[in-house]
């Protein structure tokens, strides 16, 4: 019997279904499935859910860098950790950091009250994290080595009539369609705040990653008046200076908050009115607050970020600046992301550049404000 040949069997013995998922969330009861230990991975639909056949995982950047650190890059361990969690929880949702990724998958079949447009046949990225989204692997992840945020995967996932997701463009391969996808929230919310504050100075820390490039590149489309990408080495430096997506270029240690705010005030002739943290490490929020002007904004779009280290460091440096969290969803935001990486030929050059390195397991690298 095929998985969805008993959906009406089982809407009419278990409920109806929540479009935000509470449905699905086994425990503990009364939460968010986001906020869940448990969901419900069965792979038959209600009428306003979603199955997709998961062709490809994408692991957030702080998640698979957690990984990779606490198993000294083994990627059999890293792949054994991913499968645990996935079976014992019914997603993906590293419990250390928190966050999980996204995925690529084909449609499989949509429930005949889904709102989200969805048809079967079609390739598409959910933009919704994996922390959220029911998933269960059937292939135990046979052709992944563990060695790269991208994984291959054989398995099914369910979308809620809440969830976002949006069909793959054909002019792009699916991996950097992905890529791209998996960070689309970092350049809307950028574009926004710099547009709101045109002339701004703004800082990226982490400007050779992922979304730090299409960050630099969506603040001076969004009228930025200077940019500075900062970077953990000289290598990345060249890259992003090859580039040209920045006006300056400086290395700095994202932990080391006095070197980042020296580093972004030389390059700008003074503090940032805006700063961006696209870092995949820990302890990064004090440098981005030093970094910034009074009355300036910092948008923290790491999932490594403190919160808590955030609000009580700007308590303690009397800084008064407007800290955001970087929300990965914005109306438009995976459009908007995939035009930018179209019409900007340095932004595709470095994701395409990033996944052959994530392709030839050139290795995981070093911590010291390592880009997502």
């Amino acid at each position: 019997m095929r998985p969805g040949d008993q959906t009406a069997s089982r809407d009419t013995a278990r409920g109806a279904s929540s479009p935000i998922g509470l449905h699905r969330v086994l425990e503990p009861a009364g939460v968010l499935p986001q906020a869940a230990r448990r969901l419900d991975d069965d792979a038959r639909i209600r009428p306003d859910e979603v199955r997709i056949a998961v062709r490809r995982l994408n692991l957030d950047a702080a998640s698979y860098r957690q990984l990779a650190d606490k198993h000294d890059g083994d990627g059999e361990a890293i792949r054994a950790e991913v499968l645990d969690i996935v079976a014992s929880r019914g997603k993906m949702q590293n419990p250390v950091t928190g966050s999980g990724g996204m995925l690529i998958g084909v449609v499989d079949e949509v429930g005949p009250d889904s709102p989200l447009g969805l048809e079967p046949g079609q390739m598409v990225a959910t933009l919704v994290s994996l922390t959220l989204t029911p998933l269960a692997i059937a292939d135990g992840l046979s052709r992944w080595n563990g060695l790269g945020e991208q994984i291959p995967c054989e398995g099914h996932a369910i979308l809620f009539g809440r969830s976002v997701a949006a069909p793959l463009p054909d002019d792009l391969d699916p991996e950097l369609a992905l890529a791209v996808m998996d960070v689309c929230g970092a350049p809307a919310l950028t574009a926004r705040v710099v547009s709101e504050r045109r002339g701004a100075r703004v800082a990226v820390l982490g400007g050779a990653g992922k979304s730090g490039s299409l960050s630099l590149a969506a603040a001076r489309r969004a009228g930025a008046g200077r940019t500075v990408g900062v970077v953990p080495h000289q290598a990345d430096a060249d890259r992003l200076t090859d580039a040209g997506l920045a006006d300056d270029v400086a290395i700095a240690d994202a932990r080391d908050p006095v070197a980042v705010s020296t580093a972004v005030t030389r390059a700008l002739g003074g503090p940032a009115d805006v700063t961006v943290v696209c870092v995949d490490v820990p302890g990064c929020e004090h440098g981005a607050i030093l970094a910034t002007a009074q009355g300036g904004t910092v948008i923290f779009f790491s999932m490594a970020t403190s919160f808590a280290a955030a609000a009580l460091g700007a308590e303690g440096l009397a800084a008064d600046v407007t800290m955001l969290i970087g929300n990965g969803y914005a109306p438009g935001h995976a459009a908007r992301a995939l035009d930018l990486l179209r019409a900007e030929p340095a932004v595709r050059d470095l994701f395409t550049s990033r996944l052959a390195a994530e392709s030839g397991h050139d290795g995981v690298a070093g911590a010291a404000g390592a880009e997502d």
